[in-house]
């Protein structure tokens, strides 16, 4: 049989008529490449600056007003904080509303004065080395530059000499920059999302698709019944894999553990029911399972992205930073880094968990109304 060109034509008539007739796929289509065109293009930051820090003041000398003054004008520091103890500054790192603590000493400024170099410490939350380096990279610069305005005149001499301040940086959490202490403890983010958004939607699609669904429900059950026998497997299935992510994390890659193990388990129910709640409304949304996918992939995308595991939460522009903190995901890693790496407890948890539950609450009421409506 010869090629025909006719034949050619008929069949990508036909394939732009079924294009047309699955708008859902078509928008995903068009969506995804935007989406991802957008995120990379605009929200994504390797080098993150204006990150949030607070400073511990004793020296209330000129020369300790210059820190200040440098930090806050500098690119990477936004002093958002004057801080009174150290007990504060513990605990500003360890709820993360900090980046960074800095501590100027009681005698800065008449040390400076005398030429003994004093020490500037420096206090920063490391659990992600992608996000202090460069700003910590960048410290002497900043001091060297702002202090040699001050060394003129008769201070001009310790100038001269190599730098007049010794800088000292404390991180904290993670000393040593290890990078699988920040990405094991998100991957249980990451896993759980992926696998609870798609196993549910794909599941509740595939009985509609084969007619079990009717069969199902002709039984004498009542459709909440059948809705909450579907989830449960699940939820054991994202507690097995919480399981074999914390085994992984202590044997193979010894991450540290410091946290309540209790109180990760109960967080991870409430992410684990937000995410069964999306794949639930996915399911009476999409029309078969291909569909289904494709959402899943869609509300993976900017989990990944936004929610501060692969690129630094706090490099990203504004308006991503608030899309991201609508993303269950991103409090989700906050908290298991938090409980892991820094040994929070349920208190310190609680600010991060009430966001997760709150999209839990409202996936959950859309997913059953949609649910209902797509029985009758």
């Amino acid at each position: 049989m010869s090629f025909s060109l006719a034949r050619l034509r008929a069949l990508i008539v036909k394939e732009f008529i079924q294009m047309r007739r699955d708008r859902l796929t078509f928008a995903m289509m068009v969506g995804i490449p935007l989406a991802q065109l957008v995120l990379f293009g605009f929200a994504i930051n390797a080098d993150p600056k204006h990150l949030p820090a607070a400073v511990l003041v004793a020296d209330r000398g000129p020369h300790g007003r210059t820190i200040v003054s440098a930090l806050e004008n500098s690119s990477y520091f936004d002093v958002v904080r004057e801080l009174q103890t150290e007990k504060e500054a513990r605990e500003a790192l360890a709820r993360g509303t900090v980046q960074f603590v800095v501590n100027v000493p009681e005698d800065f400024s008449r040390r400076l004065l005398r030429g003994e170099r004093p020490a500037l410490l420096v206090e920063a939350d490391a659990t992600d080395p992608g996000t202090t380096g460069n700003a910590i990279g960048s410290l002497p610069a900043i001091l060297d530059s702002a202090l040699r305005h001050d060394l003129v005149g008769p201070l001009a001499n310790l100038a001269a000499t190599a730098p007049p301040v010794e800088l000292r940086v404390h991180a904290h959490y993670n000393p040593e920059a290890i990078t699988q202490y920040n990405i094991v403890p998100g991957l249980m983010g990451v896993v759980l999302t992926m696998t609870m958004v798609l196993i549910t939607a794909l599941a509740i699609t595939r009985e509609r698709e084969s007619g079990t669904m009717e069969n199902l429900l002709s039984m004498p059950t009542r459709p909440a019944e059948v809705l909450i026998g579907k989830i449960v497997p699940y939820i054991l299935v994202g507690y097995i894999q919480v399981a074999l992510i914390l085994l992984a994390a202590a044997l193979l890659f010894h991450v540290p553990m410091l946290g309540s193990v209790t109180v990760l388990l109960l967080v991870a129910f409430v992410f684990i029911i937000a995410n069964l709640a999306v794949g639930i409304t996915f399911s009476t949304i999409a029309e078969n399972q291909r569909q289904a996918m494709q959402m899943g992939f869609f509300f993976f995308l900017p989990q990944i992205l936004l929610s501060g595991f692969m690129f630094p939460f706090r490099g990203m522009p504004h308006w991503a930073q608030v899309l991201g903190e609508l993303l269950p995901l991103t409090h989700f890693l906050r908290i298991v880094r938090g409980l892991l790496l820094k040994g929070n407890g349920f208190a310190d948890s609680l600010f991060e968990l009430w966001p997760i539950a709150l999209f839990a609450v409202i996936a959950l009421a859309i997913g059953v109304k949609r649910y209902r409506q797509t029985l009758d």
